[in-house]
């Protein structure tokens, strides 16, 4: 009996992962329901490596993984909508390249000039953005590689895609994302995005990618928070409001008492004496 209600919920958290949302306080599926179903069945794998009772350690790390994965999924999904709404119109390529990474793709159009590392103003203005919202959501890390087209020195153009990394990850630690989080690299001409044959596939080429990698613990605060928040609630359940009262109309005034009408004056009787 023990055992089909483990496996029951195993089945449960593998196939829905339904979580709690911890930014909106609803449940949802998509990414977020995803990302615990993928949490579960990685926690029932790992769940089974402490020996013992193999069904029940798959049991508890099937939840345990499937909480974690739905939190992290939430956490990314949020970030994944403000990057979107934040660099709209900006020429940056947003996209969610797995469940826990989120890619930000900077063309040489809104990065730099040609043949330089210095970022011009559109491209500064845009990193304000993202340094806004890397600052809200700290549970991750942030990896700036360096690309550039096939023209010049294959030497050449590694430094040069190592120097336009460098000044990306300088800017966006100077408006307070912390270096720790950040890594830097350059991958010069060795993976353009498109075949060299053009010009504009050259101009695509050309580019700086962010790669933003959730943590394990990414939105488990949050989570937290709103499980809290959820208790508190049951524990101490609104009172409702009780209706007014209704209004008590004033008594209609008594009218006086009628007065009795005078009593008719009795007459003297007449005494008659009649002879005997």
């Amino acid at each position: 009996m023990k055992k089909k209600l483990l496996m029951i919920g195993i089945s449960s958290a593998l196939l829905t992962a339904c979580i709690t949302d911890p930014y909106t306080g609803e449940s949802s599926l998509g990414k977020t329901a995803m990302g615990g179903g993928i949490g579960a069945a990685t926690g029932a794998g790992i769940g089974t490596l402490f020996g013992g009772n193999d069904l029940k350690n798959a049991g508890w790390g099937a939840l345990a993984g499937g909480v974690v994965g739905a939190a992290v999924g939430a956490y990314m999904d949020h970030q994944q909508q403000e990057m979107q709404q934040s660099l709209q119109g900006t020429g940056i390529e947003v996209q969610r390249t797995s469940q826990n990474t989120l890619n930000l793709t900077m063309p040489s159009s809104v990065t730099f000039a040609f043949d330089s590392a210095t970022l011009t103003p559109q491209a500064q203005s845009a990193l304000d953005s993202v340094a806004k919202i890397l600052n809200q959501y700290p549970d991750s890390t942030i990896t700036v590689t360096g690309h550039t087209d096939d023209v010049g020195a294959d030497s050449y153009n590694q430094v040069l895609s190592e120097r336009r990394a460098a000044s990306v990850s300088s800017y966006l630690a100077q408006h307070g994302v912390n270096f720790s989080r950040l890594t830097q690299q350059g991958m010069g001409e060795r993976m353009p995005k498109v075949p060299n044959i053009n010009e504009a596939n050259r101009g695509q080429n050309r580019r700086v990618e962010l790669a933003i990698v959730a943590n394990n613990n990414a939105g488990a605060a949050q989570q937290q928070q709103q499980q809290q928040q959820q208790q508190q609630q049951q524990q101490n359940p609104p009172q409702q409001q009780g209706y007014p009262q209704q209004q008590s109309y004033p008594q209609q005034p008594s009218y006086p008492q009628q007065q009795g009408y005078p009593q008719q004056p009795s007459y003297p009787q007449q005494q008659y004496n009649y002879p005997q």
